[in-house]
């Protein structure tokens, strides 16, 4: 496993870390334990959940199945933004001082290594927002701060106030067929020690190549689990998008790695992109998930790839 330095901050990262979305939600506990204890074999230093995930399940498995690891050994990161209530959700500093207190309780721990915003609060004053997670941050409560989705528009304006901590991670979508952040979120990051690890980097399991175009998903896959299947993007899935990964196969067969693999290095060749965040239901999608890390795909490879996925990349919002 190969590390990279998240932004401004002190945070070397695994280039392949692991997401808990789907803890609690459709992934057996016993399986969701052997994920974790597998990440860590094969290098992967970097865990990220949501209070959200589970209504906090995700975050109280990970408070119970890290007891006993060492916790510097790893990175832990959470996120803050979506109801926990009907009274408790946004970025206020109310719920931000009230939620970063009960992800900790969950999580069993003193301190996440990332806390991020998990979308942009509209109904917040957005110096409120940054005035309560520089509070975070200098109580020890966080190490750094981070946005999932936000506009350029809103990453500009978050620089504009005096001492307040500053973010260093941004989490948006973004795999081979979802290429959005590309044209100004990546720039405007890296020019601010901003770092990107990305979530979705398989386009929710399309780029496996295990959908078939015309055929009803496997019985073991997310697409036809209905306590996962609810946030599937129905327009990856189209046959057209699923016709066009099939071609994939081939280049993938050439390079001598799996569509995973091919996926994620696919990701990974981008400067700005420090960490991709897999989900997994099984320890054997760790371990070959994780070999993705180090691989370098060719120009050639990468032409080839634009060439079959040229009349499906989303370069803007669906």
């Amino acid at each position: 496993m190969k590390y990279r330095k998240l932004g401004n901050s002190a945070l070397l990262v695994s280039e392949i870390s692991l997401g808990s979305w789907g803890v609690n939600e459709g992934v057996e506990r016993k399986n969701a334990e052997a994920c974790i204890h597998k990440a860590f074999d094969v290098g992967i230093n970097f865990i990220d959940t949501s209070n959200s995930y589970a209504a906090g399940g995700a975050e109280s498995f990970l408070g119970e199945v890290l007891q006993g690891i060492e916790r510097s050994h790893y990175l832990l990161a959470t996120k803050v933004f979506f109801p926990m209530s009907p009274t408790d959700k946004g970025l206020s500093a109310h719920q931000i001082r009230k939620q970063i207190d009960a992800s900790l309780s969950r999580l069993r721990t003193d301190y996440v290594d990332l806390y991020q915003c998990h979308r942009y609060d509209p109904d917040t004053p957005l110096e409120e927002t940054m005035l309560a997670l520089t509070e975070v941050v200098r109580q020890g409560k966080a190490r750094y701060i981070g946005f999932s989705e936000w506009s350029p528009a809103q990453i500009q304006a978050a620089f504009s106030f005096a001492d307040t901590e500053h973010f260093v991670s941004s989490q948006p979508q973004y795999s081979m067929l979802w290429r959005n952040p590309e044209a100004e979120v990546f720039p405007l990051c890296a020019a601010n020690g901003i770092g990107q690890i990305v979530w979705s980097p398989l386009a929710q399991g399309v780029l496996t190549g295990k959908y078939q175009p015309q055929q009803a998903p496997p019985k073991d896959s997310r697409a036809a689990n209905a306590q996962m299947n609810w946030y599937l993007l129905e327009e990856l899935f189209s046959d057209r998008i699923l016709d066009a990964v099939q071609q994939l196969k081939p280049i993938a067969q050439e390079v001598g790695v799996s569509m995973s693999q091919l996926a994620l290095a696919w990701v990974l060749r981008s400067e700005y992109v420090v960490s991709a965040i897999i989900g997994a239901s099984r320890p054997e999608q760790i371990v070959d998930n994780a070999a993705a890390s180090g691989i370098k795909l060719s120009d050639e490879v990468l032409a080839a790839i634009d060439r079959i996925l040229g009349s499906v990349i989303r370069c803007s919002n669906l």
